[in-house]
């Protein structure tokens, strides 16, 4: 297929004039979007003007999507973060046991939600791209009922959560502590099922600034009600999480009342429809695609927490790893960031029929990425011997994070790159695919080798992270490759069925 420079001769936008039913003129992000895929057709312009006026139109994208979308996933990070230090400084059983609720048992939740929810991403992307405005909203309410479903046997996880710890082989005392701070987050669990969707959905139109502010006032409110629970009142581990729970359900209805309330998203919500009830199965085959995708990711980290906790000093290894996990976690929030706007911008220009844009998009995001992360793992580094001191106290704790900051640095380094091609393959509605090399990678090749170098040859936490990092290297090589040989015009036209099937579904539903 030959790419025309010309948007009007492509069969995306040509569905998309037929079937819209929205005569809302296309947002400036759009016009940025169709101005982008201009310049770099434009064969008259010489190449390096080209590529420059490209990129500072790429940039203007880009940092308008990643900066709020930075902002939101650092300050619910800090949420989850201050949590830990305010069990902390309860004492180092306290905060090993909710290292390991949060990092142990949390995290499952959170892969598994946040990846159904990228289903959401994908499709709401691509319509919105194709000017499809109104099939946002049903695809929110879909997402949020097939979430709210499969909350109920993550709930099951957490009730049980101290009888699968010492299954595991953790010790009694952290695995009893840990469960009563996985309790108090049973609420977190439905409000992760509400918020994922509508946070993709607001996304894929590029409204990220609400969503930013919103949590940003919500961390403060957090802050002061954490420290008046556990410290004031002192109820301890499980005040800590029941107020983490109230937080994330403030920063859900307050979204929810801005997408019905804003102008902004008058196109795109039109209000509570039926047909969000069916429809489901497809859906939650393309989510559960989504999750596995994700889920893989993010279990792999909690796997190296939860092998750490069967070392020979379970208390200090969990100590000075979760110190850790933790500023690996805040940062993986800036990749996660980048990670939503390269998931946004190539799913647009996708539904859009902008091949070249799209192509040119994932490879800008990717560059400023990688810079952020290389200047992330230096300041890391130059402050290795204080970073613990932050979470708590302890020389021992310090040393030992020191000496395992060489491998987060390595780390952080990786996640400038490998969150933002998963983002791109979410774009593209890849996700099966990088399920398959995530299992790969990191459970056939990166924990398997890990294990071996932790154990066999005595080198603890830093040999089961050499190995782990080893998988995540295999994983970004591979979808580097992919991503470098796509065929972006067969990617929009495989945009344009998925939006053409998802209209099948729909309209039957309409008649009855």
């Amino acid at each position: 297929m030959e790419h025309s420079g010309n948007e009007h001769n492509h069969p995306t936008l040509q569905y998309s004039m037929q079937q819209s039913s929205s005569d809302t003129p296309p947002s400036a992000a759009t016009h940025h979007s169709s101005e982008l895929e201009k310049v770099l057709s434009n064969t008259d312009l010489p190449w390096l003007e080209r590529y420059k006026k490209a990129t500072w139109i790429e940039l203007k994208l880009l940092l308008r999507l990643a900066a709020p979308a930075i902002m939101v996933y650092l300050i619910n990070n800090s949420m989850s973060m201050s949590t830990r230090i305010f069990s902390g400084h309860l004492g180092n059983l306290e905060f090993a046991a909710a290292c390991l609720g949060n990092q142990g048992i949390q995290l499952f939740a959170y892969g598994l939600l946040l990846g159904m929810g990228s289903a959401v991403e994908t499709l709401c992307g691509q319509a919105y791209g194709a000017q499809r405005y109104d099939m946002l909203g049903v695809y929110l309410q879909r997402a949020t009922v097939v979430l709210m479903l499969f909350s109920f046997p993550i709930v099951v996880v957490y009730v049980f959560s101290r009888p699968l710890l010492l299954l595991i082989g953790e010790s009694k005392q952290v695995a009893t502590l840990a469960s009563v701070f996985v309790h108090g987050l049973i609420p977190q669990i439905f409000a992760y099922a509400v918020n994922f969707p509508i946070q993709k959905f607001l996304q894929s139109q590029s409204i990220v600034a609400p969503s930013a502010l919103i949590s940003l006032a919500t961390v403060g409110v957090h802050l002061v009600v954490s420290w008046i629970a556990v410290y004031r009142i002192g109820l301890g581990l499980l005040g800590a999480s029941l107020v983490l729970s109230l937080s994330w359900w403030i920063i859900v209805t307050a979204q929810f009342v801005y997408i019905i309330r804003s102008q902004k998203c008058k196109d795109t919500w039109t209000g509570f429809k039926w047909e969000a009830l069916t429809g489901l199965w497809e859906f939650v085959k393309l989510s559960i695609a989504s999750a596995v995708m994700l889920c893989l990711e993010t279990w792999y980290f909690q796997v190296l927490v939860l092998v750490a906790g069967l070392m020979e000093n379970p208390e200090l290894s969990l100590d000075a790893l979760s110190v850790c996990m933790s500023v690996n976690g805040l940062m993986f929030m800036v990749s996660i960031g980048f990670n939503a706007a390269a998931s946004v911008r190539v799913s647009n220009e996708i539904g859009a029929g902008n091949p070249k844009s799209a192509a040119f998009s994932v490879v800008i995001v990717n560059l400023v990425s990688f810079v952020v992360a290389v200047i992330e793992a230096a300041i890391i580094l130059s402050q290795r011997h204080v970073i613990s001191y932050i979470f708590t106290g302890g020389e021992r704790v310090a040393n030992a994070v020191a000496d395992l900051c060489p491998l987060l640095a390595v780390t952080l380094i990786l996640n400038g790159v490998q969150p933002v091609l998963s983002g791109v393959a979410v774009g593209c509605g890849w996700q099966a695919f990088v399920a398959y090399v995530n299992i790969g990678c990191y459970y056939v090749v990166g924990i398997p080798i890990g294990c071996v170098l932790g154990f066999k040859f005595n080198l603890g936490v830093k040999g089961i992270w050499s190995g782990m990092i080893g998988g995540t290297m295999m994983q970004t090589l591979i979808l580097l490759w992919v991503t470098f040989r796509t065929d972006w015009n067969k990617e929009v036209e495989n945009a344009t069925k998925r939006l053409k099937m998802w209209e099948e579904i729909k309209k039957p539903l309409l008649k009855n």
